[in-house]
């Protein structure tokens, strides 16, 4: 028996998995069905999160068999629209708060999250607020890295075992730029563009007036192809300038400079 199965087999009382649609929580959801739990998938979405998020999160519920549910908060709290360096925290904090009320109204004993062994590497805030709030998180516990989370996804036969990652839309903007649900709406419908045009994996950053397109730099010259219904776009959206970055997509660029124990 896997291990993560293991882990479930071994938790009783029912469980609910903070569940994205992404690989990790694909692969917490899979497992904890596998181990027979009594469990609920539930898609935590706020303006922070691209439209189209919910919708994926509940077919893929579906494709699996698990009781699926969407929690949806409606706006932005005050302390996160500066967009604060421990963003992360506060917006954690407050996501998983509601999401542990909705818990313990269905009479489940645990909450679960995707957080794997790689996200306690790099500046992940929000970790300290999921452990504050006593979230599980069985793939960091037990030591699974992205590429093993992704090798276990294959070995369930997820179709999401190649998904790219989707972080909030807040990751968009510098620190302590003001958001507004208007501008993470045209950061999305950039992104959104882009990968109808096959970019798999790509971020819109925006500052002020400029956005500054990220793709991997294998992908430079495919985006080059359609550059001028990208700078026709941005225009549109009431930018005046189009850029790409040449180091290429790199997670959590926003974050160069930040010292980790912030």
């Amino acid at each position: 028996m896997n291990e993560l199965v293991r882990y479930f087999k071994n938790l009783s009382g029912g469980v609910c998995v903070a569940f994205s649609g992404g690989v990790d929580s694909a692969v917490v959801l899979s497992a904890a069905l596998r181990a027979g739990c009594r469990v609920h998938a539930v898609t935590l979405h706020s303006p922070l999160h691209s439209p189209a998020d919910p919708d994926g999160a509940k077919a893929l519920a579906q494709e699996l068999g698990a009781t699926h549910a969407v929690l949806t908060i409606d706006e932005i709290p005050a302390p996160i629209l500066d967009n604060p360096v421990n963003r992360c925290y506060l917006c954690k904090k407050e996501l998983f708060s509601s999401l542990w009320d909705y818990t313990r109204q269905q009479g489940l004993a645990h909450l679960v999250d995707g957080t794997n062994a790689d996200d306690h590497k790099v500046y992940r805030p929000g970790l300290r607020a999921l452990k504050e709030l006593g979230v599980k998180s069985p793939l960091a516990e037990l030591g699974y890295s992205k590429e093993q989370v992704r090798a276990l996804a294959r070995e369930f036969g997820l179709t999401v075992a190649e998904k790219p990652s989707a972080p909030c839309l807040a990751t968009r903007f510098p620190y302590n730029t003001r958001l507004s649900e208007e501008l993470m709406a045209k950061a999305d419908r950039i992104e959104t563009f882009l990968r109808e045009k096959g970019h798999r994996v790509v971020r819109a950053r925006i500052h002020g007036d400029t956005v500054r397109v990220e793709v991997p730099a294998g992908d430079f010259e495919k985006l080059l192809q359609a550059r001028e219904e990208l700078i026709s776009l941005c225009h549109q959206q009431g930018f005046v300038y189009v850029t790409l970055d040449l180091e290429g997509f790199r997670s959590g660029s926003m974050d160069v400079g930040l010292k980790l124990d912030q």
